[in-house]
């Protein structure tokens, strides 16, 4: 039986050299209108990145993720991203762009329980 919740998910991915086009899953976002949902997990692995590129400064690459991540939970200080509804800050950050964090096209499907699928994900693609 199809689970309860239509969601949406995207890889967050960090791309060390956006020139190259390769690039690592950092990280997951999942979001259901219904439900009123969205959660975003992430991790660095900062041995993988290092292999990638020794030039990537992970203190800003950490501190654009927190930004990401306070923009996907509505913080005040999210600025006038973080206080639009979830399923355009869903959109606004899984909009296609050309810059270090992106994010892969998004995907769907049906569940009962969102934070498993969340966790999941993250297991899958990241770890």
């Amino acid at each position: 039986m199809q689970g309860t919740h239509l969601f949406e998910y995207a890889v967050i991915r960090v791309l060390p050299k956006v020139e190259r086009d390769e690039f690592i899953n950092v990280g997951v976002i999942l979001f259901s209108k219904r439900a009123k949902y969205i959660r975003m997990k992430w991790k660095l692995n900062e041995e993988r990145l290092r292999n990638f590129s020794t030039e990537m400064d992970l203190d800003l690459l950490e501190a654009s993720l927190k930004s990401f991540e306070k923009t996907c939970n509505g913080d005040i200080d999210a600025g006038v991203i973080g206080q639009l509804d979830i399923s355009e800050r869903f959109r606004w950050l899984t909009a296609v762009r050309s810059s270090c964090i992106q994010t892969s096209r998004p995907h769907s499907g049906f569940a009962d329980n969102l934070d498993a699928i969340v966790e999941k994900l993250f297991a899958e693609m990241v770890l």
